[in-house]
Order: structure tokens, then sequence, then C-alpha cells
């Protein structure tokens, strides 16, 4: 138990309060280790706790957030997070079903929000195995169907979820402006960057930012394409069991949004594990990519998303690029994936069909 920052005994109580009746503390497990994984980075802590109640086991996840330069210096903006996700959470096919939020104090007693010092999250869990390790497989082993099937599985799910529009206006204009300046997106990854970056220096982020505000002004008119989102729909965020059965987990920034945020989330995953394999878009990983937005783009018929992906392929490029999320790529991977941000921001309708051409 020493991982989790609060007393044994207040947690055993709180199961207790929660579940209704005496528990016994089985085990817990720190999860999302980052040590089979490119990703390094998280936006805090997550535990499994085991405890048995009326001689049945029963195993829950344990979230909390840490303080970060990425918007969450403050308690209440972490607070704000994991009360976003136990409310969102519960309205979303598929989604870890949240069974209850709360916080500790410095005590590690359950008291009034004054006294609060951290919130936690408690959802059901998942079983499964992680999406990114689909991906890393396929850097050694043969594209199967099942991966084929799991690709159209992941785009029917967004058709579906992005079939439920809503016409509010001022919440895609808000959504434009988070994905410009909150602290999880773009403003905030380029602040996390170093200064003077070597690879990237500080006038071509400069730039970048520039743009990203022309965009944020373009897509003022788009408030009609406001749809249902997952908002952080990547690979860490998934999981798999038999077939092409999947839950997704840690729902971000929001319920609605705009479509190509999730689209772009999970297809530039695709094109960072093929560059890191073969430099481009290449192999299993292009077929992959093609079936995932072919299925989606067939099931939704939207060509408008080609005019509107590019500050969001631009932002998640921003991520996987950063030295501080993964640190470990090449130089040609990080100067190709800065590349792409360039190019695709430069692009007023882009081909997605040819995703390496935005590579040189």
């Amino acid at each position: 138990m020493k991982n989790i920052p609060v007393q044994i005994e207040a947690l055993k109580k709180y199961l207790e309060e929660r579940f209704g009746g005496p528990v016994e503390l089985v085990g817990t497990d720190k999860l999302g280790k980052f040590d089979d994984t490119i990703k390094k980075l998280g936006y805090g802590e997550t535990f499994l706790i085991t405890f048995r109640k009326d001689g049945k086991d029963r195993s829950v996840v344990f979230s909390t957030m840490r303080r970060d330069k990425y918007g969450h210096q403050y308690l209440w903006d972490r607070a704000q997070v994991l009360l976003f996700q136990y409310d969102a959470g519960q309205r979303l096919p598929r989604h870890a079903h949240p069974l209850d939020i709360g916080y500790f104090t410095a005590q590690g007693r359950a008291r009034s929000v004054r006294d609060a010092q951290a919130y936690f999250l408690l959802t059901e869990k998942v079983e499964g195995t992680d999406y990114f390790l689909d991906l890393k497989r396929l850097r050694t082993e043969s594209l199967t169907d099942l991966d084929l099937e799991r690709a159209k599985a992941l785009a029917e799910y967004l058709a579906e979820i992005h079939s439920e529009k809503k016409d509010e206006p001022d919440l895609y204009i808000r959504k434009a402006r988070e994905l410009v300046g909150h602290g999880e997106c773009i403003m905030g990854i380029v602040d996390g960057y170093p200064r003077h970056y070597e690879a990237f220096p500080d006038d071509a982020f400069c730039e970048i930012e520039k743009q990203c505000v022309e965009w944020r002004w373009k897509l003022k008119e788009y408030t009609h394409r406001l749809c249902r989102e997952h908002g952080d729909f990547h690979p860490w965020n998934i999981k798999f069991r038999e077939g092409t059965d999947f839950s997704t987990f840690d729902r971000s920034r929001g319920e609605y949004g705009e479509a190509a945020d999730d689209v772009a989330t999970l297809s530039i995953n695709y094109l960072l594990y093929s560059l890191l394999e073969y430099g481009k878009l290449d192999g299993p990983y292009k077929e992959l990519h093609d079936t995932y937005m072919e299925t989606y783009l067939d099931k939704t018929h939207d060509q408008e998303i080609a005019e509107v992906i590019q500050p969001f392929y631009a932002f998640r490029g921003l991520v996987i690029a950063s030295p501080e999320w993964y640190p470990n790529h090449s130089e040609e991977v990080r100067q190709k994936l800065f590349n792409f941000i360039r190019n695709v921001l430069a692009t007023d309708k882009m081909d997605l069909n040819e995703i390496n051409r935005y590579l040189d």
C-alpha cells in the first residue's frame, strides 16, 4: 500500500462505507507504469485495489491526479478533471463505469470539501489488453485479420458516438478555443517543451501557435459539426478482450466537440508506430490506418472532416513529438513529426489518403 498517498485504514473505511459492510483489503497494484511502452508520462497515478466482501473478491481502479504544468496547478484544476470523468463517464457506451468520486484530507479522513487535499476517482476494473500492445507487436509480427477487424471496430465505435449531434454553437467554439489554449492542449503542450529546444527553435513553436489561432477562427464556421466525443481516444485508453470486444476509459476535456479530435487521436498513433519502424506510414500500420479511416468515412460520409482535422493533428503531433512524453524517439522521427505538424497546418484541405506527403 506504500504507493497510495492515504492511510490504509482510511481506504478500508471508505470501501466499507461505499460498498456497505466490512471488507478485507487483499492487494494493490500500481497501473500505468510505462515500463513496456514508448510513452513515459501520464497525468496522475492509478492503482488496482482488490478487496474481499462477503467472501467474494472485487477489484476497482483508484485514480489520483498530480500537480503539473499542463493546467493542473491548482487543486480545483485536478478536481474539475476527476469530477468531469465521474459524471461524463457514466454516459458513454463501452466506457468504464465510474463508481464514486471523493477526496481525502491531509489526515487521510473523509471531511467537507474545504478540507480536501487530494481528490480521487473510482471506476470499475476494465478487463483486457492495452491496444498499444497490439501496435507494438506488429513491429516484429505479421498483421492478422483480427488486427484489421479491431481497427474497423474502433472506427465503427467512433462513427456511432459521433452520430449524436448537439445544436450549441458556443460549445463548439469553446472546444476550438481550448484546443489552442488549454493547458493540456496545443499551447500547454508547447510550454512543456524545453526552452530553446535544439530540435525545434522557439520561433518555430511561435509560428505554429499563430497558425493554430488562425485555425481557431476557421473552426468557428463549423459549429454545425458539434457532436458527442470521447476526447482522448488513443491506444493507451483502449483495452481489447476476445475478438473485437473492447472498452475505453479516461474520457477527457468535454462531452461534446469535434469528431476530428477522436479520429486524429487514434490515427496519428498508427503513423507514430510506423515511423518508428519504417520512417513513414507503411506496412501493417498503413493497412490499419487505411482500414480505420476508410471504415469511419464509409460509416459517416464525413468528407468535411478533411477541412477541420488539421489543428487536431497538430495537437496530437505535438504530444507524440514531445521529448518529455516520448523521450526515446530518434532525431529523424521527431523531425518528421514536426514536418507533419507544419505541413498539415498549412493545408486547407487534407488528403487523408496521402499522409506521407506531409512528412517531408
